[in-house]
Order: structure tokens, then sequence, then C-alpha cells
């Protein structure tokens, strides 16, 4: 059994990570969005028009995780050429979403040293951002999430984990898709609405609820690698 081969529920997982992530990626995209709102003429603010910014905008960042996801994975079928290897890959996977559940029940904010890695690949990325603001059009809001999907969160570099375990393109951009789709309500609610979600998302008990879904799908995936292992060793006696 490959705990991390695409069925329901890795999918559902991937969405409820991102989901409980919200408070995260409020405050690391937070800004673009509102810089997304304010840049746009007053003229020009009809809701429909705001609604299909803030998609495109969206749609961009959600295309640029799954593109991540397709090229880790396609790594990860160079980095596990061998049962033992994949297996190790799939550890550190369990393991990340552990660290990812930890950081979302605010017991431990380890996850964000991971952020580093990226930085130096943002500093070339962020003045091509500055490049397309203000925001006026939908290709122009399209290419800044494209752009800001690449901004260095702990929380998708623990999905990534994930994709890069799979060693399927395919498999990997769809988890980053879930994932995505899962941090969308808490970029696109407005008004009364956003401020509910995230009061529901930032209480202690759903963080909390939410950690342990997550440690409890991990540690069924070591569990399960574990076994697959144990079988694969009783086979060879």
């Amino acid at each position: 059994m490959n705990p991390t081969g695409l069925d329901l529920p890795p999918l559902i997982a991937a969405f409820v990570f991102g989901l409980m992530g919200g408070a995260h990626c409020i405050g690391m995209c937070g800004g673009v969005m509102s810089a997304l709102t304010f840049a746009i003429p007053p003229s020009m603010r009809s809701s429909a028009r705001m609604g299909g910014l803030l998609l495109s905008y969206n749609l961009g960042r959600i295309l640029s995780y799954m593109t991540a996801g397709a090229l880790v994975a396609a790594l990860g079928t160079v980095l596990s050429p061998s049962l033992l290897a994949r297996q190790l890959l799939q550890g550190v996977a369990a393991l990340m979403l552990i660290l990812m559940a930890l950081y979302i029940a605010n017991w431990w904010k380890g996850l964000l040293r991971v952020e580093a890695v990226g930085r130096r690949l943002w500093r070339h990325l962020e003045p091509l951002g500055r490049r397309l603001m203000p925001v006026v059009h939908f290709p122009q809001a399209f290419a800044l999430g494209a752009l800001w999907g690449w901004l260095p969160c702990g929380l998708v570099y623990s999905m990534l984990a994930w994709s890069l375990a799979t060693a399927q393109p395919l498999l990997g951009a769809l988890l980053m898709g879930a994932f995505g789709l899962g941090t969308l309500p808490a970029l696109l609610a407005t008004g009364l609405a956003a401020r509910k979600l995230n009061h529901l998302i930032r209480h202690p008990a759903t963080r909390t609820i939410a950690a342990l879904v997550i440690i409890g799908f991990a540690v069924w995936q070591l569990w399960s690698l574990s076994m697959h292992s144990g079988g694969h060793s009783h086979a060879n006696h």
C-alpha cells in the first residue's frame, strides 16, 4: 500500500491542510489581496470586476502550486529509484505533515525556519511582481498571482514534500491543487464573512482539532509505510 497514493482521503486531507492554514495564508498573501483591491480605480470597483480580479490572482497562485508540485514529484522519480529511497521520501513527507500540524495548532513554529530555503529565489521574483502593480486587468492579476505562488511559505513546502514523495508529477500537481483550493475561502472571503471565517480558523479549538486530524493522517501514513516495509522484509525471507 502506498500511503501517498492518490485516492479520496489524501485529496481531502490536502484540502483541509489548505483550509486550516488559511490564517497563515492571510498573513502571507493578504497584503497582496489588499493591494489588488486598493489599486483598482474607484470607478472600476464593481463587485463583478473585483471578484474576477481576485479569482484571477488566486488561479495564478494555485497554478504555481500545481507546477511546483509536478516539478518536485518529477524530481522524486529521480531520487526514488529504489524501494528504500521511496520509503524514506514518504517518511520525510509524513514528518513534514506533523510539523505543519504543530504550526497550525500554535504548538511549535519551527516550520517557519523552512521558509528561509526559498528566500533567495524570491529576491529575484519580487521585483517582477512590483512591475505588475497596479492591477487593473485580469491577465495582470493572473500573472501576479502566478509570481506570488512562489512566495516562501512553510506550509507550501510541507505539501511539496508530500508531492515529492509521490514521485508522480500528475499526483503531485493534483495534491497541490487541492491544497490551493483549500486556501481559497480565507483569501476570497470579504467583509463580515471574512471576519467570521478568520475567527473560526483562528479559534484554538478549531486549530487543535485540525492539528490532531493532520497528525492522525501522518501517523496513518507512517504506520502504512512500516506495514508495507515489513511485508517486503518477510517476503524477502
